[in-house]
């Protein structure tokens, strides 16, 4: 790691716009097998990811096909990069077709160090604005490690959940939700890269694809009801072609815990609060 004053990055802003497409939500809704919401309609929770994308030069991408670090975000030079939780509150529906401003603001930068080696902590808030009103609220925690092999298993098991579903994750299914949300990491994607560079078996599925399908199948058991809060955090990664086991249940009145896995155990745990 060079000789950087972390915390000068510690306040930095960002300003993106961008419009809710019909085209690229059509692309979505064909990515994860959904009905496409039409024009002025909700943009179903979590499909936010796919927009607000900075679209960078191929020469303007480091080794792993993230854009080069040290411009908004801090560096992290010879570090693997990981999406590892995010915690969201949504005070209105985004609205497809809709014009959107998102303000991103770097909250905290923390070095810490555990088992394999040290890490490098970024909390980014992004605030969504639609019609000069604030409409989505998001806090995201990216993580960069030191290279070392993953941890795959030792998580806890699954638990018996009131709703289940379950999933076989393919290299298609990768590769569209990388094309749709402009994710160019490689680990998603390059069965070499990801094996001999980074020392996963395969293809990594993507924490946010993850998260979009656990929260999707909260909604579909629970149909009636508004997701006021939803948070999440990687426990550890899940494999392509490894089926994913997805499921949750209600803790307390306007609560439930939520989780994706296998047979290996959790992989992702989450909560909802909804009303």
């Amino acid at each position: 790691m060079s000789e950087v004053d972390l915390s000068a990055w510690i306040g930095r802003t960002q300003e993106a716009h961008d419009q809710l497409t019909d085209n690229l939500v059509k692309r979505i809704a064909a990515t994860l097998g959904e009905r496409t919401p039409t024009h002025g309609e909700a943009l179903p929770p979590l499909w936010h990811w796919a927009f607000f994308q900075d679209p960078v030069f191929e020469s303007g991408l480091g080794s792993d096909g993230h854009p080069a670090r040290g411009g908004f975000l801090p560096p992290a030079d010879n570090r693997n990069r990981m999406w590892a939780g995010s915690r969201l509150e949504f005070i209105e529906p985004l609205k497809v077709g809709s014009e959107v401003t998102r303000v991103s603001t770097i909250l905290d930068v923390q070095e810490k160090h555990g088992r394999t080696g040290s890490l490098l902590f970024v909390t980014v808030r992004h605030e969504y604005v639609q019609e000069g009103k604030l409409t989505l609220l998001e806090e995201q925690d990216i993580v960069y490690r030191e290279p070392s092999p993953p941890r795959l298993s030792g998580s806890d098991p699954l638990p018996a959940g009131e709703w289940s579903e379950g999933i076989v994750p393919t290299p298609t299914l990768l590769f569209r939700y990388s094309a749709v949300t402009f994710n160019g990491h490689r680990i998603h994607y390059d069965w070499p890269y990801v094996t001999e560079q980074e020392g996963y078996p395969g293809l990594v599925v993507h924490g946010p694809l993850i998260a979009t399908l656990n929260l999707r199948a909260f909604t579909r058991a629970h149909p009636n009801v508004r997701v006021r809060r939803f948070s999440f955090r990687g426990v550890r990664p899940l494999i392509c072609p490894e089926r994913l086991d997805i499921g949750g249940q209600t803790i307390s009145e306007g609560k439930a815990k939520v989780w994706v896995g296998n047979d290996a155990g959790v992989a992702q745990l989450g909560e909802v609060e909804f009303d």
